[in-house]
């Protein structure tokens, strides 16, 4: 079965959204077999993983000589924390 045109750039925003979970290594073993097999056969979205490792690299390299300060750590990890759930009885009320 051929991929329309829609259906490609579907699974383009799909892998590009998730590239960073599979460039720290976080995706699940089977969505990073997808992600793989996609990036194998997309130049564009290889050129976008390509890139998200090279700005991971640069960040690295640039914050290696120093640690954050505390207050940002605790700042940074609060947030990381916090998980704003929205329910679906929500936005069905509304529609």
């Amino acid at each position: 079965m051929s991929e329309t045109g829609h259906e490609a750039e579907t699974d383009c925003a799909q892998v590009v959204l998730r590239l960073f979970e599979y460039v720290d290594h976080e995706a699940a073993e089977e969505d990073g077999r997808r992600i793989r097999e996609h990036l194998d056969a997309c130049g564009s979205c290889l050129r976008e993983y390509e890139r998200d490792l090279l700005l991971k690299e640069m960040v690295k390299r640039a914050c290696s000589s120093e640690a954050a300060p505390a207050a940002l750590r605790t700042q940074i990890m609060a947030r990381i924390s916090t998980i704003t759930v929205t329910s679906h009885l929500a936005s069905d009320e509304r529609g």
